[in-house]
């Protein structure tokens, strides 16, 4: 887990993703029980600070 998540719903994310192994935005709005458009901003900010990158339409944790 990044030292400097502060959201825990970026964090709910980053540890779903690490521990799925990579998920789509449908996927992930729907176990977490999350709006698409707040997956997208927990996403575009996730991928700012190079946490998770899309692979087609799959997210998945880099490093």
């Amino acid at each position: 887990m990044p030292d400097d998540l502060d959201s825990a719903q970026a964090k709910l994310v980053y540890l779903y993703l690490a521990t799925t192994g990579g998920s789509t935005i449908e996927d992930l709005s729907r176990t977490l029980a999350l709006k698409k458009i707040t997956v997208l901003s927990l996403l575009n900010t996730l991928s700012s600070g190079g946490y998770v990158a899309q692979r087609d339409e799959t997210y998945v944790v880099t490093g």
